[in-house]
């Protein structure tokens, strides 16, 4: 493989635990819509691919791998003489005051790798705003080259225009450029880009959704500095030996 230079990352379920952060989050989006409905509540939760007894995503809730346009879609008729842009600006506002729950210290492990030499950056399926504000909670903004939500200009993932955009802004072809993720849409992503992908298990798929394209499968990102050293070593190894950088 090639020398990593550039590492891109999502935000939900990766940076953030999935179900820890949007678990309590959606329920009480229900509570707030249903205002005490049964009938409500057992709609919306149908719509969003939630459980609500158990307080869990069914592993095939479209909230998973979804913008927030697919929110709007899923909560509009529940509001009554609102319009579009307000439900929108309803769901932003909430989804910035996320409580978000780190799935490892972030600050320590983002300063090991930029001590290291790596480029880092944000490739999300949520607003940029909502991006900013959570990595701001967790005073991890100055670490990060490059931010982007859907609404930035570059495209939603699976699309390629996020990596391509951070690989242009830093200036690392993307074959020197690792998407970190937790759904197969990062690692399509990243497929699309012509960038390598590293899945984690933060989120709600399992390593048979994950394994497919990935270079490995991590418990969650504390594990990425291990993993990176070890590749290192690899390379300096195949460099003593004559081996050009990316194999034979």
């Amino acid at each position: 493989m090639n020398r990593i230079q550039a590492i891109i990352f999502d935000k939900d379920g990766t940076l953030f635990g999935f179900r820890a952060t949007w678990s309590p989050w959606i329920r009480e989006l229900i509570d707030d819509l249903s205002e005490g409905s049964q009938s409500v509540a057992d709609r919306l939760s149908r719509r969003l691919g939630f459980d609500y007894e158990q307080c869990e995503f069914v592993e095939t809730s479209p909230f998973v791998h979804s913008t927030p346009e697919f929110m709007l879609s899923a909560v509009s008729s529940e509001f009554k003489n609102r319009s579009a842009s307000e439900i929108v600006e309803y769901l932003k506002t909430r989804s910035e005051a996320a409580t978000q729950v780190e799935a490892v210290p972030l600050r320590p492990l983002l300063a090991e790798l930029r001590r290291r030499g790596y480029r880092l950056g944000i490739a999300t399926n949520d607003y940029e705003a909502a991006a900013r504000s959570h990595l701001a909670t967790a005073n991890s903004i100055p670490f990060f080259d490059f931010i982007a939500g859907f609404d930035s200009g570059f495209g939603r993932k699976p699309d390629p225009g996020m990596i391509h955009a951070f690989c242009d802004e830093v200036e690392i072809a993307p074959e020197n450029t690792v998407m970190v993720g937790d759904s197969r849409i990062d690692i399509e992503a990243a497929r699309y880009a012509g960038a390598s992908a590293i899945g984690v298990l933060t989120g709600v798929a399992d390593v048979r959704d994950l394994e497919p394209g990935a270079l490995c499968v991590l418990q969650d990102i504390g594990q990425l500095p291990d993993w990176l050293r070890a590749m290192e070593a690899e390379e300096l190894k195949r460099e003593d030996c004559g081996i050009p950088s990316g194999g034979i």
